[in-house]
């Protein structure tokens, strides 16, 4: 492979002062991504990028494959509302998933919402939708170009009417109707303007909007001046008779809950008032609540709370913290506590009566995934949806009352699960830590070092991996790749102390486990270290690329997506404020930056070594992970002539940090990494 000549990118004489340790930062310039020398460069990296790929001459058939692959139905998981039930569908190539309604579960679908004739090139869609208790409303949060920047609008399923209020400056919002059909509490952040640019995404308040009234004369319902960063998001009861918030800072597992009761003059009462532990809703008996929490309980247990006599150094223990497994997902419904356990990063459903008392398993097809556990609590129908390596998400109903569940969508694809298998394996961590992970392949692949290898991996904000399909997973499997996924600390798997033990000074501790399980690949002749690639995105592009910096032998490709690189600055950009209690601060911590400037991918970027093979993606419309940062990587790897091997920018157009992408992009983006890894894994 001839030596590849990057684009030019000058180095400038920005240098920061942390602590007494003076950092350069040579390509500040690059976080302005409207600056003239900015969009030229992109312009040349793009240019080098396609020209690069293009001489692979087999992307035309990888693309046609994906199609086959992509091209079955696919269907979200039901929800019901008013005795309606709704759901999403793709019919397998449509750009956009479409909403459908049924008014019985044998009657005639109906068409809600159908974001592929909002645009000619399916990058509007919704990105979440919220009905009314009868079923007959709908408010949705409309997304553009992948942005996690929404407005809500809303329609009358009935007549189709499209009402004309559209709510702005909306972002990770939630819609909490009132059981009248009058209005809605929702929680947004300030109008652009009225403060700082930083503070944006600050001061989140929660506002009451009446139906059919503009948007200036919502009521303001809750905030917290004193504390700008503190967030909010709102509930209402399934019985229709409180209000309940949510206040949470950044994206750490601790909250605080407030409860208000309609039609009593009161105020707000605060049932968990310290940022302790995560509190989750589950359901209510009257005045009395039931929370799943981690106080005291790092693996989960649920607890009853009555609000008038709120004490919860004694309050009931409902559900208790089980040995090993952790509570990732719990309703309250039928009478019945329906609880999805994490057992070794694979899903057990268990029943429990009203006082707590173990009823039994929900018989699963498999060794798997659970999403969903979608149900109202006075109703005795439960759906979710179950996945694994080598099943696409099927949909299982679940009678609560006779204790009895169906599958209720099963898809139907193209690839015969039987050729494949999967097993989960247990290797040691640096420390001697287990860590688990599940490794697939075609049946009868020989273990001799000779097979190409992806390793993907997370690794944080208690993010837990599990089995679960993908067109991408399925393409290298059946083109003779082995799959691994590594269930490293800092993700949730195992519970909130699995978490922490890979968080702020911890957080080596995460690459070493990724260090530790691209080292067992290689030894155990599953691949070799020029044919293993490692992948992942947002935090898991920090993963990658920190493993790639730290041991650039054990690799012969990256798959770098959307990272998180500058560990300096990260909190200056976008949202990135809301990971500080993830990575630390180190501009305002010492002892932070210390440990960050360590790890910090960017800044331990040796001129002598040559690395991988590595494409970093990013999207030009990210603002949950600025691109800058893999600008800034890009551009510091690329300045050294020890470099062999190729060095790619891929920027997505009219995209976000990945969700809202139309189908398409999805199939060009897969073509393009599978191509980049079949020319340079050798």
């Amino acid at each position: 492979m001839k030596k590849i000549t990057y684009p030019k990118a000058h180095r400038g004489n920005v240098s920061d002062n942390f602590h007494g340790t003076i950092v350069k930062d040579p390509y500040r310039w690059l976080e302005d991504e409207n600056d003239e020398n900015t969009v030229k460069w992109l312009s040349e990296q793009e240019n080098l990028t396609v020209d690069f790929l293009n001489q692979y001459s087999e992307k035309v058939e990888i693309t046609a494959r994906l199609k086959e692959l992509y091209d079955y139905t696919r269907y979200g998981i039901f929800s019901k509302h008013g005795g309606r039930y709704f759901y999403s569908k793709n019919d397998g190539l449509q750009a956009q998933a479409v909403m459908y309604m049924k008014k019985t579960m044998d009657g005639e679908p109906e068409i809600i919402l159908d974001p592929n004739k909002w645009s000619d090139d399916g990058t509007v869609t919704y990105s979440s939708s919220y009905v009314t208790e009868d079923g007959k409303t709908i408010a949705y949060c409309l997304s553009e170009s992948g942005s996690d920047k929404n407005s809500i609008k809303i329609k009358d399923i009935d007549t189709g009417k499209i009402y004309d209020e559209e709510l702005l400056w909306c972002k990770f919002s939630g819609v909490a109707w009132k059981h009248d059909n009058s209005g809605f509490f929702y929680n947004r952040y300030p109008e652009p303007g009225t403060v700082a640019v930083e503070d944006e995404c600050n001061y989140c308040k929660i506002f009451w909007h009446s139906l059919n009234t503009d948007q200036s004369e919502d009521t303001l319902i809750y905030e917290v001046p004193e504390d700008k960063e503190v967030g909010l998001f709102p509930w209402i009861t399934d019985d229709g008779k409180f209000l309940i918030l949510m206040s949470y800072k950044g994206t750490e597992s601790k909250n605080r809950i407030f409860i208000k009761e309609f039609d009593v003059d009161n105020e707000f009462v605060s049932v968990i008032d310290e940022f302790k532990a995560e509190y989750i809703p589950i359901g209510n008996e009257g005045r009395k609540f039931y929370f799943k929490t981690t106080e005291n309980s790092p693996k989960g247990k649920v607890i009853e709370i009555d609000i008038d006599r709120i004490d919860l150094s004694n309050s009931k223990i409902v559900i208790t913290e089980h040995e090993s497994d952790v509570i990732e997902q719990i309703t309250y419904a039928g009478g019945k506590f329906i609880a999805s356990y994490l057992h070794d990063a694979q899903n057990i459903i268990r029943t429990f009566d009203s006082d707590g008392k173990y009823q039994s398993d929900i018989k699963l097809p498999g060794k798997g995934s659970v999403f969903g556990l979608s149900t109202s609590q006075f109703d005795n129908e439960l759906f979710f949806g179950y996945t694994s390596f080598f099943q696409p998400l099927m949909i299982i109903r679940y009678d609560i009352k006779k204790d009895q569940s169906e599958n209720l969508i099963v898809p139907e694809c193209n690839f015969d699960p039987g050729d494949y298998k999967s097993e989960q394996i247990f290797f040691e961590s640096k420390d001697g830590t287990k860590i688990p992970m599940f490794i697939s392949a075609k049946r009868g692949t020989l273990l001799n070092g000779k097979n190409p290898a992806i390793l993907y991996g997370y690794g944080g904000f208690d993010i837990s991996l599990k089995p679960s399909f993908s067109v991408f997973q399925m393409y290298w499997l059946e083109s003779g790749g082995i799959w691994a996924t590594a269930n490293l600390r800092g993700g949730g798997e195992y519970g909130e102390k699995w978490h922490n033990a890979g968080i702020l000074e911890k957080k080596q501790n995460v690459f070493d486990d990724f260090i530790a399980a691209g080292e067992y690949l290689v030894e155990e002749e599953y691949t070799s270290k020029n044919k293993l690639a490692i992948s992942g995105g947002s935090n898991g592009g920090l993963l990658v690329s920190a493993c790639m910096v730290q041991r650039p032998d054990l690799y012969g490709a990256v798959l770098c997506g959307v990272p998180v690189i500058d560990m300096l600055r990260f909190h200056k950009f976008t949202v990135g404020r809301f990971w500080i209690c993830e990575y630390g601060n180190a501009e305002k911590n010492s002892d932070h930056f210390k440990f960050m400037y360590k790890y910090s991918p960017l800044h331990n970027v040796s001129s002598e070594e040559n690395y991988p093979s590595i494409m970093i993606l990013t999207a030009d419309h990210d603002d949950r992970v600025s691109p800058a940062h893999a600008f800034k990587f890009a551009a510091e790897l690329q300045n050294s002539d020890s470099r062999q091997n190729p060095i790619l920018l891929r920027v997505d157009r009219k995209a976000g940090h990945g969700h809202g992408k139309p189908l398409m992009k999805y199939i060009d983006e897969a073509t393009d990494k599978i191509a980049f890894l079949n020319m340079v894994l050798r």
